[in-house]
């Protein structure tokens, strides 16, 4: 008999990562619906707005899903998994990662440039906080 030597849920979060989730999102919508306020609507018209909004959304994500790195989009699917989350999470997680790679790929870029200048964080002190006279 031969056991699998992959944990399951090892093999979960790659087949998740391969295409965007499908969701269902009405509990989602219907909760903000009823929570939230917007003069002049009606919870079933702000749920309705809410499904449109988010079928916008997954749209996009599966548009720009390649684009992002597997281990980004599995770390996303991943850390919203608790709740029921809707596609504007998964899209605002994904694109602070894709953010934060730009961010280090220009500073690397900056450092590379300037190898022999001092970096700003040992040149300069913080007007608030640690460091500050």
């Amino acid at each position: 008999m031969l056991v699998p030597v992959f944990p399951l849920s090892l093999t979960l979060l790659i087949a998740v990562a391969d295409g965007v989730p499908n969701r269902d999102l009405t509990s989602s919508c219907r909760t903000a619906a009823i929570s939230g306020f917007a003069s002049g609507e009606n919870t079933d018209q702000r749920t309705k707005s809410c499904l449109e909004s988010e079928k916008g959304t997954r749209e996009k994500l599966a548009a720009d899903w390649s684009k992002f790195p597997a281990a980004e989009r599995t770390r996303c699917i991943g850390s919203i998994k608790w709740f029921n989350p809707t596609y504007t999470e998964l899209i605002t997680c994904l694109e602070m990662y894709d953010q934060v790679r730009s961010a280090r790929k220009n500073a690397a870029t900056k450092n590379a440039a300037t190898p022999n200048s001092p970096s700003p964080a040992t040149t300069e002190k913080s007007s608030v906080g640690f460091g500050a006279e």
